[in-house]
């Protein structure tokens, strides 16, 4: 679906694409989570400066590293929490999440270390419904999702009654068109700011160096992987991707989008299930972004 100047200019559905169906958006449920995470800081529930054990003091290791206590929620949205590995196999542990998470090693000191890490933002997820008391489906639904008239989503659930966060929500190709272009408008809908234009701009722009998800900085050299060929290369920010030709996205696996371009006043909202992403994004590149 294209949004240009908050109007559908086109819009088609092929294959298994139904437009009535909610798609799994994958990462770009992360995307949803940093935004309950700016709402519950202006809130006054949380700060980024927050330390994430302080959240969770029942649920620590024996023995905390001071990379640990010094780990912030920032740390938690710039996936620089300071594991040199993502702790995925909290997802399939009978332990609970959090506490799996917090047990992890923190090789690195936070903000230092650029890693892909979906579990970081199931913290997040849990951080919001600790300070909040309410899910992230739930804390966003009448501050989110009812004024722009997106049905409740269903967003799957860790053991723990925790919304996962950095994947897992469902929503209609039209509600990522919708979303998107509130994030276009700096978070202003129907007179209404609903995001602080604030947290909508450091949202989206370049906090930190990136990579391809599951690929380390020191590794793209031998993967052959550039910012002139990388839409993964172009700096993260809170929960979003900067894009080569300087617009940002949110991003999911098996070709999941919301891609801003505020130089055009538009959206491209894309729900798929592919598995060349940097080929979707080149044909969107070449084709569609010429024409907007």
């Amino acid at each position: 679906m294209l949004v240009k100047e908050g109007s559908v200019i086109y819009s088609r559905w092929q294959s298994q694409g139904v437009d009535t169906v909610p798609h799994i958006l994958n990462s770009v449920s992360k995307t949803f989570t940093a935004t309950a995470v700016g709402m519950a800081i202006a809130d006054g529930k949380m700060a980024l400066t927050d330390k994430v054990i302080d959240f969770f003091p029942d649920k620590l290791p024996a023995e905390v590293s001071d990379n640990l206590k010094a780990m912030t929620v920032r740390d938690l949205l710039t996936m620089t929490c300071g594991h040199d590995e993502e702790p995925r196999a909290a997802r399939t542990s009978d332990q609970d999440w959090v506490t799996a998470f917090l047990a992890h090693p923190v090789v690195h000191k936070p903000g230092t270390f650029y890693l892909y890490n979906s579990m970081g933002t199931y913290m997040l997820s849990a951080i919001v419904q600790k300070v909040t008391g309410e899910k992230v489906v739930d804390y966003l639904t009448p501050r989110l999702f009812e004024p722009l008239h997106i049905d409740k989503p269903h967003w799957d659930e860790s053991p723990q009654g925790i919304n996962t966060g950095g994947w897992g929500l469902y929503l209609k190709t039209e509600d990522l068109a919708k979303m998107g272009q509130l994030i276009l408008q700096k978070g202003l809908w129907n007179g209404r700011q609903l995001v602080s234009a604030d947290w909508i701009s450091e949202m989206s722009k370049k906090q930190v160096e990136s990579i391809n998800p599951g690929t380390r900085l020191e590794q793209a050299e031998e993967r052959g992987l550039t910012t002139e060929t990388s839409d993964w290369m172009q700096g993260y920010g809170y929960q979003m991707w900067r894009c080569r030709p300087g617009c940002f996205r949110a991003d999911g696996a098996r070709g999941q989008f919301i891609i801003v371009v505020p130089e055009k006043q538009a959206v491209i909202a894309i729900t798929s299930d592919v598995e060349d992403l940097q080929g979707e994004l080149n044909l969107v590149w070449k084709h569609i972004l010429p024409v907007l």
